[in-house]
């Protein structure tokens, strides 16, 4: 999700100001419903969506008028493709409670990324992480419950909290397990309160500690979401178009 899409119009298609176009792309269990805005008569822009699986779903642009029904002007086929991030996200989903594969994602931290790198796979992995399907069972901590808190071990919540990826962090906070993390020391001793707080991460260290703590708007200049049910709506400041998504 989140690239831009072009749409050329044809000849024909090209009409009154008082026209809007929308696009309508529909999945096998997910549809969204995005804004466009026109760049000059020929030509519309907006953004696609953050789907929930890797498949061909259909696209239909279609035009409302005031007055008028809405009429589907033409129809396309569009792929979303498994890339980087989604791999990554799946990964993580899946060594969630994996000891040896969470200690095999420290090496990343040796590596220290550059600050641009890190704030890109933030944005990129807690998209791909909001759309894969997790299993209803699906802990922080991973399936094995029966371990207490005072065992050391390494978490998906420290991975976040050591490369700083404050969306990533945000996201497995409000997953089951993601609270209770935060009071789990790793072999080292350190919890992800504590590692927030010794690397100089400010606002990271505010939102583990801070009660009824809120995503703030000012992490993603791009976007903003508000979920309701089935529903959400995305907003998209850099083109001001909007998104609706709902199970289909």
């Amino acid at each position: 999700g989140d690239s831009v899409i072009t749409v050329q119009l044809t000849e024909e298609d090209k009409v009154e100001e008082d026209v809007v176009f929308y696009l309508v792309f529909t999945g096998s269990t997910v549809q969204h419903c995005t804004s466009t805005r026109k760049i000059n008569p020929g030509s519309l822009e907006t953004i696609s969506p953050g789907h929930d699986c890797c498949e061909t779903v259909k696209v239909a642009l279609c035009a409302s008028r005031e007055g008028h029904p809405v009429l589907v002007v033409a129809e396309e086929s569009f792929q979303f493709v498994q890339d980087e991030a989604y791999d990554a996200a799946q990964f993580l989903a899946s060594c969630a409670g994996n000891q040896q594969a969470l200690n095999f994602t420290r090496f990343l931290d040796r590596s220290r990324p550059p600050a641009a790198d890190v704030d890109f796979l933030d944005e990129k992995v807690a998209l791909a992480f909001r759309h894969l399907k997790l299993p209803a069972e699906w802990n922080v901590l991973g399936a094995d419950q029966s371990l207490t808190e005072n065992i050391p071990r390494e978490t998906l919540m420290h991975f976040a909290v050591r490369l700083g990826l404050l969306r990533l962090t945000w996201f497995l906070l409000q997953q089951p397990g993601g609270r209770g993390a935060l009071s789990i020391h790793n072999n080292e001793g350190a919890t992800p309160v504590s590692l927030a707080l010794e690397r100089g991460y400010q606002k990271l260290h505010q939102l583990l500690t801070e009660e009824e703590a809120k995503e703030p708007d000012s992490w993603s200049t791009l976007s903003h979401t508000v979920h309701s049910g089935d529903y959400s709506v995305k907003h998209h400041r850099g083109l001001n178009v909007y998104m609706l998504t709902a199970d289909a």
